[in-house]
This record gives C-alpha cells, structure tokens and sequence, in this order.
C-alpha cells in the first residue's frame, strides 16, 4: 500500500478533488495494486487502483485501453486515468452493486446475456487475437515437459495422464481459438457484479479478441465452485475448449505459488478439479 494516496493526480486525471478516501481489499488474487473507495469533490464516488509495480502498470494500461474506447452497459464509466511517476485507473464506484455469490439462475441469465452483447461489440482496435497465443493458454504443453507438477497435486494418476495426454494435446492444438468477438477472458466472480438486473465487469487486462465460446467455457469452472450448475448444463458441447481450460489450470495448479498471487494456485487446482472431469467425459476420456 502506498505511504500516500495520490490526490494531486487523481484531481488532475478526474477534474475534481478528492475529498474522501479509504484503502480496501481486492477480491482478486493479485497484490501488486493499492484500491482505494474516494469520493470527489462534484459528488462522484469512484474506485481507484494505483499500480504498486510495472506489471502492475502495463495492466492498467491494457484497462484503460479498454475502458477509453468502449461504452456500454456491461463496463463502468471511466472517471480518470493518470499514467506518469504513478500509474492509476479511476472507475465508477460499484460497491452499492451485488458482488456474487451467492448466485441465482436469473443472475447467471444476466451474466450470459452481458457476454452476448459484449461478443457482439466492436472490439478496440488495438486487442490481440487470442489464437496467438494458443501457447500459453494450452497447458498441456507444459506438462508434457513436466509432468511432476501436475501429478504432486493428486489430481490425476500418472497412469491416467499416460493414456489420455495425447488426446489433450491434440485437442489444446487444434480447438478453435480464432475469431473476432470481443473478448473479457477473465470472467469470474471477483471481476463481476450485478446491478438492476444487468452483470458488469471489471478487470480487463486480458482483453482480446477471439471465440466468443472461450470466455463462457473460461468462467463455468469457477461458477461451479460457487454452487452453480455444471459447466455442462450451461455448455452442451465446449468444442474442445474444456480441455484447453483444463490444461491451463491443471498445469499450473502444481507449480510455487507467484510474488504478486500467493492464492492463486489453490484457485486453479479447484479450477481444475471441475474442467478435468468436463473435459474428460466430452472426448470420451475415462474420468482422472
């Protein structure tokens, strides 16, 4: 946290002083920004993230990116941004919002009817295409470097992963990635809230564009743990993207816990306990 909250650059980067502000805790898994609740001096309450680190400033950037190119009802207004000795992002304050869960059916409606309208709005020109980075998005890969990581969790047998590894990386290589919807790529709870009936997201660092299909398949995991349906009831047929998911998390579940996310990996080896099975019954693999 910073020693001192930035007052002169937010007033320079939102037009109006603030008046009030007070640190709060993200709901997220990263440490490297400070979040503040301010109130501005015209009325307007607004949530602020001050970059701690210069990862955490190229991610702001990438937001502002997003958030000065698009209005629409699933993103929050922009309030100031300010990117100098100290790079901060101001957006409109949704701490009055439901923040889930607790979910309800009507709730993950107003979720996917949001991903619709967001897959069908122009995307700023300067996103990057997901399928480019098909590499980093496949786990599978690197556990066909290393499988120990994977197999110190107890989330599949050794023998499980001999028989079916093939099959997921094929699958991680040739699912379809390309398209030209605009991409969120992180939808989960923390990043989502409801208000009036209408989801919002915020946290939009990996924006991209691509197929649509990634970003609903890219959030059942998380919904199930959170009580929701299985991602199967949401998604009949994922098109192979449930195994690429799956890779992600499962590849990544078993490894040291980074600086700036010590939750994280914990997040993604229950992640992985739901796309596993998911994936496996869509390919007619045997359960792991």
């Amino acid at each position: 946290m910073p020693k001192s909250f930035p007052a002169a650059e937010l007033e320079a980067a939102a037009g109006a002083a603030p008046v009030q502000w007070q640190p709060v805790r993200s709901g997220g898994y990263g440490t490297n920004s400070a979040h503040w609740l301010v109130e501005l001096a015209d009325g307007r309450r607004a949530f602020v993230k001050v970059a701690l680190d210069d990862t955490a400033a190229e991610w702001l950037r990438s937001e502002h990116l997003v958030y000065a190119a698009v209005q629409a009802p699933f993103i929050p207004e922009l309030v100031g941004w300010h990117d100098g000795e100290q790079t901060l992002l101001a957006i409109a304050d949704l701490s009055d919002a439901h923040w889930p869960p607790p979910w309800t059916p009507e709730q993950i409606d107003a979720v996917c009817a949001a991903l619709d309208e967001l897959h069908a709005t122009p995307p700023p020109p300067e996103l990057p295409p997901i399928a480019d980075e098909r590499e980093w998005l496949n786990g599978w890969e690197l556990v066909a470097e290393d499988a120990e990581p994977l197999l110190s969790t107890g989330l599949c047998s050794r023998g499980w992963l001999e028989q079916t590894l093939p099959t997921l990386l094929e699958t991680g290589r040739t699912c379809a990635l390309a398209g030209d919807a605009f991409l969120h790529l992180d939808v989960r709870s923390d990043n989502l809230c409801l208000r009036d009936g209408r989801a919002v997201f915020v946290d939009w660092n990996l924006a991209h564009v691509g197929n649509p299909l990634l970003d609903i398949v890219a959030w059942l995991p998380s919904l199930r743990l959170e009580a929701g349906p299985e991602p199967g009831e949401l998604v009949a047929d994922s098109e192979g993207l449930a195994a690429l998911l799956a890779g992600f998390f499962a590849a990544r579940a078993g490894l040291p816990p980074p600086p700036t996310a010590p939750r994280v990996r914990e997040f993604q080896r229950r992640q992985a306990e739901v796309a596993l099975p998911w994936a496996a019954a869509e390919l007619g693999l045997p359960p792991p």
